[in-house]
């Protein structure tokens, strides 16, 4: 049983998914500082508040609706995933590109049809000769 559990936590995919995991964290805080530190200072200058979750709200029956902090949310979602494009997604594309420069891609295997018409062809070649 134990040993079946070591196999488990050893296979490579949930070793990557930890370390994954953690790195998400850190990265976290770094988006966090990022939002609070520079994105929410703008937002403060335009719309005179530190956060728009506070614009929009109304009462309809003693029910509290706040279109505010829906597009809070949204914001903070597509600040988060602008960071990750940006500072994750975008350079590692760019490393993989650079890597990929140097290695020629393989060609593509010949159909039957091709593999038939280039024998025809280096035929008629000899023939000629």
């Amino acid at each position: 049983m134990l040993k079946g559990f070591k196999e488990f936590i050893m296979r490579g995919n949930v070793v990557d998914l930890a370390v994954a995991v953690v790195i998400g964290a850190a990265f976290g805080a770094i988006v966090t500082a990022l939002v609070d530190g520079l994105i929410n200072p703008l937002i403060a200058a335009i719309f005179g508040k530190a956060d728009i979750s506070k614009v929009g709200n109304f009462t309809v029956n003693e029910a509290v609706f706040s279109i505010g902090s829906i597009l809070q949310a949204a914001l903070n979602f597509l600040f988060v995933a602008a960071a990750v494009y940006f500072f994750i997604v975008m350079p590692l594309n760019k490393l993989a590109e650079r890597r990929a420069r140097g290695q020629e891609p393989e060609p593509e295997p010949l159909t039957t049809e091709q593999e038939l018409l280039t024998e025809i062809r280096d035929l008629l070649r000899t023939r000629q000769l």
